[in-house]
């Protein structure tokens, strides 16, 4: 049996704790860079606004990112993976209507993967027009960002070291300065109580809807639970607990310097650039725009592995996945690359700010945090069987909190409406996808493999028709080990009847867990007619030629299974044993009458199927050893044809 085990980073070491630092936490990481900036904006100075945003700052960081994701939602952790795809491969058998906010979730974390890395990178860039004023700083992000995704190609297994320990530079700095300020004015500490936060969203005129902007520092939350696999739910905990401590100080000292410096109004200045020695400008900068790229990479990565486990759970067309480095896990997907950049060079030529980005931004997180919402708590229910009161309870709290940021965030709207036709589009192509394979998967008919099997027999040992293959092997959806579909048994036995030694049927089973590698064999006719089962992860690219042909080398080794040629398959003649995989794919007929949905949700799927990947491609064919058939889909054929014969 053919196994892979994912060793996931349980153990707690000095290097564990480092690799979390900087993979985890760029995005709410960096986010003291705009946060409380966006909260204060053109509002006059004072200790009610101050104290009051950096209250709010504080008690969403205790309630969304450590009560809800920290605590809770790192338990929903399947096989060491995280996301919002793992946490609905744990939970769509308790409920068919989960589709649809797992779509909405994982739309939205892709839309974030435009917003973020400009908002980040432009936040940092923007600091050095304190160091030369009026210098341009829209051509400098373009140019880091185009470089980010420019090297993507290559893998970031090089730099990718780097990232811890810049990352503990990074949270150093924000403590110190942060600190700094707190120890020349520690009164700002009283600013924690929870008193100041509801003054602000009940007392301060139009105090609730600042909600937008307190948002900004927890967007990160649900990428940290993406990035589970990569460190472990221990790692995550244990850095946490020093990162909250460095958000929270950099975020007080901030206040600090807000309430003590002599201008009543902030005026397109940065509390976090303005609280830096004269002197420490410069590297700050470097250090906040390395710390911002970090950020971005961690996204981009994300974004990757996002699409790539929604093509392997049937939610996204196939398309071209590459593994630019040996590590494990790390991909790159040339398309989704080319989108994320054009996205994100749009963002910033079209908001040409950060200030400008931070009032259309916030929107997408909310809507994937209350979605997560929704999963976790089936998972907590069906899986860990949690007390159902106490679970709706738990719900209720944070479905109040995110419907709260969610109502302040739609206010944003009219800042980002032409974001929402990319929404709109990712939305479209995963819905039509995922429910036009319903519809397609309903009309295809099984039929037992047993009974045909005699009949398959005779044709291979009939010595009047000319060999077709030496191994023929067919890809068949069939999770029944007896059964295949009836368009195969079509292809064996159609006008030119194809004969073979050996008739393979390969089902890929993908399973709930990520890094399931494992076959099993069933043989309908001894070393005739052989039905095959890969259980393949939900994470893993399938290589089905390659996992094919060991599966043969272990059956031969084994003495399972008599070739007719050589023991390993080949003859006098070609070292190599002659494999022919044969793949049926699906047309839409001619003869269709669709209702509305359905013409839609078809001819989508269809179109979207031509831009994509083949399907020898996408299961790791060799194209040299395929053979491609055609089969119409006849879906609502039409029922009265009016055809009249002239005299």
């Amino acid at each position: 049996m053919m196994k892979t085990a994912q060793t996931h980073a349980g153990k707690i070491t000095a290097a564990s704790l480092l690799v979390a630092l900087g993979i985890i936490y760029g995005d709410i990481g960096t986010s003291p860079l705009y946060v409380l900036k966006a909260i204060v904006g053109e509002r006059p100075i004072t200790e009610d606004l101050v104290f009051g945003g950096v209250s709010c700052i504080f008690w969403t960081l205790v309630f969304q990112t450590t009560i809800k994701y920290i605590w809770l939602t790192l338990k929903a952790d399947n096989d060491g993976e995280g996301g919002i795809f793992s946490l609905y491969a744990l939970v769509r058998r308790y409920g068919k209507k989960l589709v649809i906010p797992t779509i909405l979730g994982a739309t939205t974390l892709l839309a974030d993967g435009i917003i973020t890395p400009p908002i980040s990178v432009a936040s940092a860039v923007e600091g050095l027009d304190m160091v030369m004023p009026g210098l341009p700083t829209v051509p400098i992000v373009v140019v880091i960002l185009s470089a980010l995704f420019f090297f993507q190609r290559f893998g970031t297994q090089k730099v990718g070291s780097a990232f811890g320990p810049v990352m503990v530079v990074w949270f150093s700095m924000l403590f110190i300065l942060g600190a700094s300020q707190i120890m020349h004015y520690p009164s700002v500490l009283k600013a924690l109580s929870p008193a100041y936060a509801y003054n602000l969203l009940v007392e301060y005129p139009h105090g609730f809807w600042l909600l937008g902007a307190v948002f900004l520092c927890t967007t990160g939350a649900e990428a940290l639970y993406s990035d589970l696999g990569h460190c472990g739910r221990k790692n995550i905990r244990i850095t946490w607990a020093f990162v909250k401590v460095c958000l929270v100080a950099n975020y007080a000292g901030q206040a600090a310097w807000l309430m003590h410096q002599s201008n009543p109004m902030l005026a397109g200045r940065n509390p976090f650039f303005e609280m830096m020695p004269q002197w420490f400008l410069l590297p700050g900068i470097i250090i906040a725009t390395a710390a911002t790229i970090i950020a971005s990479q961690a996204l981009i990565s994300g974004s990757y592995t996002l699409i790539s486990e929604a093509m392997n759970l049937n939610f996204w067309p196939r398309v071209t996945v590459r593994q630019p480095s040996e590590l494990k896990g790390q991909i790159y997907i040339p398309s989704v690359n080319t989108i994320l950049w054009v996205g994100c060079v749009m963002m910033i030529l079209y908001f040409q700010s950060s200030t400008h980005m931070e009032a259309a931004y916030g929107f997408s997180i909310t809507v994937a945090m209350m979605m997560t919402t929704i999963l976790l708590g089936y998972f907590l229910v069906y899986k860990l069987k949690w007390n159902i009161v106490l679970v709706v309870f738990i719900m209720l709290v944070f479905s109040t909190v995110e419907l709260s940021f969610f109502i302040t965030n739609v206010a944003k709207i009219k800042e980002r409406w032409m974001f929402l036709f990319f929404e709109l589009f990712i939305f479209m192509v995963m819905y039509c996808w995922y429910y036009a394979r319903k519809i397609n998967n309903r009309f295809t008919k099984f039929t037992d493999l047993g009974k045909h099997a005699p009949l398959i027999k005779t044709l291979s040992e009939d010595d009047s028709i000319p060999k077709f293959s030496t191994h023929l092997i067919y890809l068949t959806k069939a999770n029944n080990r007896n059964e295949v579909e009836e368009k195969i048994i079509n292809s064996i036995f159609a006008s030119k009847p194809k004969r073979a030694d050996v008739y393979w049927f390969v089902h890929i089973h993908r399973t709930e867990h990520p890094y399931t590698l494992s076959y099993e064999v069933t043989e309908l006719l001894d070393d005739k007619v052989i039905k095959v089962t890969v259980n393949v992860g939900f994470r893993i690219q399938p290589r089905t030629e390659l996992y094919f042909k060991k599966i043969v080398q272990d059956l031969v080794a084994n003495k399972e299974l008599n070739l007719h040629t050589r023991p390993d398959g080949s003859t006098p003649y070609n070292p190599n044993p002659d494999f022919k995989f044969v793949v049926i794919e699906k047309f839409l007929s001619v003869e269709n009458e669709f209702a509305v949905r359905e013409g839609l949700l078809l001819n989508t799927y269809f179109m979207l199927k031509r831009l994509g990947q083949s399907d020898a491609k996408a299961f790791g064919l060799d194209k040299s050893d395929v053979v491609l058939e055609h089969t119409p889909l006849v879906y609502q054929p039409i029922q009265k044809i009016e055809l009249t014969r002239n005299n």
